[in-house]
């Protein structure tokens, strides 16, 4: 298959180059991405050079298992990884960007849609156009959370959102793709019971499966009975586990390798020590992947985004996020370029992606909304480039302008 062989040599050539990478304006995301569009016009003058090699299209249904994996291996992390209750306690500015300016993104966003598509996106659609595009993907501007010049409060706050964000906007995504439902479908009430199973059982296996698997570990680890390199091993199986186990039972996977993963470092906090290998070894592969595989799906889409749909993901990546930011920092005593800065750097990428294939995937029982999927493909490769491009240049020029303030400023403390 031709697309994959472009897809592997890509991330050998990546991988020489990585650590050089970081010093560009490029990121993985934005490579692959855009690898994947060109990998579309390209292949059939490939083929024709190369008539022993087939193109066979990846099917939309391996992609969105792909994605959900990944999703659910990244949720899983995240929560380990960081400590909610920690995060919010040590880090007031991303405690602001969680509880005030992510809901304040997602009613923004939903009243913009909702008013900017008119008649064509019905009220709960527009709220989970609005909550697909609300999580923030800190790897999209790696540039600004690795950057030591970067304020350790302000690098702090953009990680901790972004790896707490796409776990804390699933309920809402449930809960809106079933009330879209009840409205289409005659205002039946087996959505609001669909949304209801999908929460609180997805909470239940998420609960038990990192209560029990993180009790287990800490036995084991007592007695010596674990290899060192098992443990990533068990988080991988625990992760994939309790996104299985979710679905099987009617919950949501998402919702439970969430709180897998925080009940799971709750029970056993040693795990934390693993998190961030964790997710190196399994995730990076597999995220790089997805991007390269939604460049594909999105290129045949192209043609077919209106300056409507372009013009709204730019109100998507600044109006949308940038006033919520604003609002979430009233009292804060940043300065305003700091808030810009907070406001700019919310890249839409892994879980936007993700929850926009979901929202394909329920086509059999929704009619899906041909203004909700390119809306999340032009937002979404629009802030692949625009963040990359920006997350470098504008870190350093942050990174200068923090250094002309007083000690005493509220960013350096």
């Amino acid at each position: 298959m031709i697309e994959l062989i472009l897809f592997l040599l890509l991330v050998v050539a990546v991988s020489l180059v990585a650590e050089r990478m970081q010093r560009t304006i490029l990121t993985g995301p934005m490579v692959f991405t855009l690898a994947g569009v060109a990998a579309f016009f390209l292949s059939p003058a490939l083929l024709a050079h190369l008539p022993r090699v087939t193109s066979v299209s990846i099917p939309q249904s391996i992609i969105l298992s792909l994605g959900e994996i990944t999703l659910a291996i990244v949720l899983f992390g995240d929560a380990i990884r960081i400590s909610f209750r920690q995060a919010i306690a040590a880090s007031p500015l991303s405690a602001r960007l969680l509880l005030l300016g992510m809901p304040l993104t997602i009613v923004l966003g939903t009243l913009i849609s909702w008013s900017w598509f008119g008649a064509a996106l019905p009220f709960w659609e527009a709220a989970i156009l609005a909550v697909v595009l609300a999580p923030t993907d800190a790897s999209l501007g790696a540039a600004v959370v690795n950057n030591p010049r970067v304020p350790e409060r302000i690098r702090e706050a953009l990680s901790i959102e972004s790896g707490l964000n796409d776990g804390l906007s699933m309920p809402f995504f449930v809960l809106f793709l079933g009330l879209a439902g009840y409205e289409l479908e005659g205002h039946s009430a087996v959505w609001i019971h669909y949304a209801l199973m999908q929460i609180g059982y997805g909470v239940l296996v998420g609960l038990l499966v990192g209560l029990i698997g993180g009790r287990l570990m800490a036995w084991s680890d007592r007695r010596g009975w674990m290899h060192e390199g098992t443990h990533l091993i068990v988080l991988l199986s625990l992760a994939v586990l309790a996104w299985t186990l979710a679905g099987a039972v009617g919950g949501n996977g998402f919702i439970a390798a969430f709180v897998g993963g925080a009940s799971l470092r709750w029970a056993n906090d040693a795990v934390v020590h693993y998190a961030e290998e964790f997710e190196d070894s399994w995730g990076h592969l597999l995220v790089y992947f997805i991007f390269f595989a939604f460049g594909l799906l999105a290129a045949p889409k192209l043609a077919s985004i209106t300056p409507r749909v372009w013009l709204y993901a730019v109100l998507s990546l600044t109006v949308v996020r940038m006033l919520p930011v604003a609002l979430a920092m009233y009292r804060a005593r940043l300065r305003l370029p700091s808030i810009l800065f907070l406001g700019w750097f919310g890249p839409r990428g892994l879980a936007s992606v993700v929850l926009g294939l979901i929202y394909l995937e329920e086509t059999g029982l929704l009619q899906a909304n041909p203004h909700i999927l390119l809306a999340v493909i032009a937002t979404v490769l629009l802030s692949v480039v625009a963040h990359g491009v920006t997350a470098a240049p504008l870190s350093q020029r942050y990174a200068r302008y923090v250094l002309s303030l007083p000690p005493s400023a509220a960013e350096r403390g």
